[in-house]
């Protein structure tokens, strides 16, 4: 029989002291008889969001299911309960139908140009004008999101540049709101930007390259920015293996150089910022805090930072927190991670459909 389970401390976001019960998987403000305390003078947190991560993808590319399976373990077990997967060259339905892993919100496939990304990872078009289909398409399939890659090297360029023309990306992004689909991009460099940003897209993966005036923009316009802080520390590593494109080598260690730069204005112009690992391929799942740990770096506060991976990104992805009769999916903690975010390290619980996870 399932237990019913009692914790007594403070409640995040509000802040407050309170109580809750899980019975039945879900969060209850209501007494429930005959409960197993979790602890008391704790603190509670709503499970915590990786916003652009890859349970399906390792260093080689794609990966297989069971291998991903241990992929989304990884995270659960450093308190990541809310993924997005923000592109998959896998299908991992058979995962979410796991109690024991991380709700995980698919994005599809990555839409990009032939030879123009990573090879086997995503849909790769011969046609540009083919995006608002396959975007139609990976909108129909997936759960609210598309992914599409808005630059990457130009060996013809020997530097970063644009897939997509201006009006083919509008025309995309249209077709996928008309699908009930959200349109996020990755992009490093400056000379996508003003294209993606104009076709009325909702988040940008990345965004080195961003102006003070775009990050206005993004603000003005609600384009959320997820910055994959840790992700970014690849980039000399990338350059150093670049010598044939002297050029893009160079651009990559600028972006890299400029990077806290941006996040901080982009923090102090109000663009949302989410917290996102970018696990799978260059960085190890299970890393969601030291992400949290570089936004704070960055210019957050610790509180700001906790929300861009909690409260704040689970209303972001239409995710409930600790709400009475919410899924019983959050963290117990023994002191204030707004105070110390290493707290985030140590969970004395992990609840995931009201289960407990060691």
């Amino acid at each position: 029989m399932e237990k019913t389970l009692h914790v007594a401390g403070v409640i995040l976001p509000g802040g407050e002291p309170g109580e809750l019960w899980i019975t039945g998987g879900r969060i209850s403000f209501e007494p429930v008889p005959d409960a197993e305390s979790l602890g008391r003078d704790v603190f509670v947190v709503p499970g915590l969001v990786d916003a652009h991560c890859h349970p399906g993808i390792g260093v080689g590319g794609p990966v297989s299911l069971e291998e991903a399976a241990v992929q989304a373990q990884a995270d659960r077990d450093a308190g990541t309960l809310l993924i997005r997967d923000c592109g998959l060259p896998i299908d991992v339905r058979p995962l979410q139908r796991r109690a024991d892993l991380p709700t995980i919100i698919r994005a599809g496939r990555h839409l990009a140009l032939a030879k123009r990304y990573i090879p086997g990872l995503g849909i790769e078009l011969e046609d540009p004008a083919q995006l608002p289909d396959a975007v139609a398409e990976q909108a129909r399939d997936g759960d609210g999101w598309v992914k599409l890659v808005g630059d990457w090297i130009d060996r013809g360029v020997g530097d970063l540049a644009p897939l997509w023309l201006d009006d083919v990306l509008a025309e995309a992004v249209k077709v996928a709101h008309e699908n009930g689909a959200r349109v996020t991009a990755h992009v490093f460099g400056e000379a996508a930007l003003p294209g993606l940003i104009a076709s009325g897209i909702d988040c940008l993966e990345h965004g080195t390259g961003l102006s003070a005036g775009q990050l206005a923009e993004l603000a003005r316009h609600d384009v959320a920015l997820v910055p994959t802080l840790i992700n970014i520390e690849n980039f000399p590593g990338i350059a150093d293996k670049a010598g044939k494109y002297p050029t893009y080598a160079a651009h990559m260690r600028a972006l890299h150089a400029g990077v806290g730069d941006m996040v901080a204005s982009a923090i102090e112009a109000g663009v949302r910022v989410f917290a996102g690992s970018d696990a799978g391929g260059m960085v190890e799942h299970g890393r969601l805090v030291d992400e949290i740990e570089a936004l704070h770096r960055a210019g957050m506060t610790r509180e700001q930072a906790l929300a861009s991976a909690s409260w704040a990104a689970r209303d972001w992805l239409g995710h409930p927190g600790v709400d009475d009769g919410a899924p019983a999916d959050l963290l117990v903690y023994p002191s204030d991670p707004r105070e110390d975010l290493g707290v985030l390290r140590h969970p004395s619980h992990i609840v995931l459909g009201g289960v407990v996870y060691a």
